[in-house]
């Protein structure tokens, strides 16, 4: 069986194609359209028109991908952006009018237990205390995990586009605003921070988005060129990025070997968010994996 799994994001539109065989399976297929659901309008929690078009072109896209490959189930999750909207009902009509199938819009906790699944198939096992970080653009999850049982998980409406839209930072980022994030940041994931801090976690596993990117550019590729399941992210090798980012201007980044376009305006915020994390809690290692919510979609059709 082929199925074809779309995580409908907050920035960007992806799609995974496996091949289903028993318990195994086959990745044949992944890309992603930018939609920048997250532009001005989600501060008044809406789905702007020109999101709406550009979400539209990317279903077209990706359909006609999902025809070439003769797939036999789509599944179309909705994250942040959808989830919050106001205007919701008659964004998802469209899509699925396109595509001729449902759109499931997904709950904060179920995205993160999507996430973990997702982590899980990555990993064979995640023994000691750990806490697993997917960075959106309208939502973090976070994700505390030992003996691969979820000891807690959140999700907060923290994600880069949110933050783009309500801090206006200048560029290159000035030490203030660094400073302003950071506290932003700790407060909003006191909780997160806490429970992570008492468990002695050492390890910080990131999921997909800004951690591909920084992995991309520690290993000098062009986005998507490398897929990894799972890749060690030394500190030393993250803080050099880090203070790489924080001193570069837009255009600079753009110019960056690994640099994603479709993340050159969320990456400065999102690593600020890492480092805060980083501090705060004590992490002696990063794991990097491309492996996230639509491969826990995967996880969970293998343990049917």
């Amino acid at each position: 069986m082929r199925i074809a799994v779309i995580d409908l994001g907050t920035n960007t539109c992806n799609l995974l194609i496996a091949e289903m065989i028993g318990a195994n399976y086959k990745l044949l297929h992944q890309s992603k359209e930018m939609v920048k659901l997250g532009d001005g309008k989600i501060r008044d929690n809406q789905i702007s028109d020109e999101a709406t078009f550009r979400t539209k072109a990317a279903f077209v896209v990706h359909k006609k991908v999902m025809d070439t490959f003769g797939v036999d189930e789509i599944k179309i999750l909705a994250t942040s952006a959808v989830r919050t909207a106001d205007n919701k009902a008659g964004f998802v009509a469209a899509i699925e009018k396109i595509c001729d199938c449902s759109v499931e819009v997904i709950s904060g906790e179920r995205e993160a237990e999507l996430i973990f699944k997702g982590v899980l198939l990555a990993f064979e096992k995640i023994e000691f205390p750990t806490v697993i970080l997917d960075i959106g653009g309208g939502s973090n999850e976070l994700i505390l995990t030992q003996n691969d049982t979820i000891l807690w998980k959140e999700s907060r409406p923290t994600g880069m586009s949110r933050i783009i839209n309500s801090f206006d930072l200048s560029d290159p980022v000035s030490d203030g605003q660094i400073k302003e994030l950071q506290q932003f940041f700790a407060e909003e994931h006191q909780t997160a921070i806490q429970n992570c801090t008492e468990k002695n976690v050492a390890t910080l596993i990131g999921c997909s988005g800004a951690f591909d990117t920084i992995a991309d550019m520690i290993d000098e590729v062009n986005p998507g060129e490398e897929q990894r399941v799972t890749q060690v992210i030394s500190l030393e090798e993250f803080y050099t990025v880090y203070k790489k980012l924080l001193q570069t201007t837009r255009d600079e980044r753009l110019q960056m070997k690994g640099m994603d376009y479709v993340r050159v305006d969320l990456i400065v915020p999102a690593v600020i968010l890492i480092e805060t994390l980083i501090s705060a809690i004590g992490i002696k290692q990063i794991v990097q994996t491309d492996f996230a919510l639509r491969e826990g979609v995967l996880y969970e059709l293998i343990a049917k």
